[in-house]
C-alpha cells in the first residue's frame, strides 16, 4: 500500500471519528471480525478494534449515541461532552494506520488525526446547533440518520477502496469547512439581529 493510500485512510478515519467515533470503531471491528472488509496486513495494529470487549463497549456507546443524536438539544449536549473525546479517538485511530516503525510519521499522524477529528466535530456540532433552532423534530432525525448512513458508507469505501480514500478525506474536509462557515454565518446573523433589537432608538 502506497503512502498516499495510507494518508487517505488515516485522514478519512480521523475525520469520520469527528462525526461518529463509536460507530467508526465498532464498524471497523465488525468488518475485521467478519472479514467483510479485508484490512491490509499493514494495518494489523487495528486488530485491537476486533477485540470482543472493545467491540462491545463501542457498540453500546454507538447505540447510546444513535438515540441521543436524534433528540434536539440533547445532541448538542452529547457533542459538548465529546469535544475532547472524539479528537483523541481520531488521533489514536490515525496513529494505528501509519507505519509504527517511523516515529516521525506517527507523531504527524497523531497531531493531524486529532486536528482532523476536532475540525469534523466542530462542523458537525455547529451544523446540529443550527438544525436545533427548527421548531419541528423531523429535520433533526433526518440529519442524524444521514450522518449515520454516510459514516458507515464512507468508512466501508475507505477500507474497501484505499486508492480513493484520499479523495474521500478531501471531500470530508471540504464538507466540514463548509459546515463551519455556514454555522458561523448563522451565529453572526443571530447576534446581529439581537444587537439591532437592543440598540436604543434615536
Amino acid at each position: 500500500m502506497g503512502i498516499m493510500e495510507i494518508i487517505g485512510i488515516a485522514g478519512s478515519v480521523s475525520l469520520l471519528s469527528g462525526w461518529r467515533l463509536y460507530l467508526t470503531v465498532f464498524a471497523t471491528g465488525v468488518a475485521m471480525q467478519t472479514g467483510a472488509v479485508p484490512i491490509p496486513e499493514h494495518l494489523e495494529s487495528l486488530q485491537v478494534l476486533a477485540n470482543p470487549w472493545v467491540m462491545g463497549a463501542a457498540g453500546l456507546a454507538a447505540l447510546l449515541e444513535f438515540f441521543a443524536d436524534k433528540v434536539a438539544w440533547l445532541d448538542s449536549v452529547w457533542d459538548g461532552i465529546h469535544t475532547f473525546i472524539r479528537p483523541v479517538g481520531g488521533a489514536l485511530l490515525a496513529l494505528a494506520v501509519v507505519d509504527p516503525s517511523d516515529p516521525a510519521t506517527q507523531v504527524i499522524a497523531f497531531v493531524l488525526g486529532g486536528g482532523g477529528a476536532l475540525l469534523a466535530h466542530g462542523g458537525k456540532a455547529g451544523a446540529r446547533a443550527v438544525v436545533n433552532t427548527s421548531p419541528e423534530p423531523v429535520s433533526n432525525v433526518v440529519v442524524s440518520t444521514a450522518e449515520d448512513v454516510a459514516t458507515a458508507g464512507l468508512l466501508y469505501a475507505t477500507y474497501e477502496y484505499p486508492y480513493v480514500a484520499g479523495g474521500i478525506a478531501a471531500g470530508l474536509l471540504a464538507l466540514t469547512i463548509w459546515l463551519l462557515i455556514k454555522a458561523r454565518n448563522f451565529v453572526r446573523r443571530i447576534f446581529g439581529r439581537g444587537a439591532e433589537a437592543t440598540k436604543p432608538a434615536d
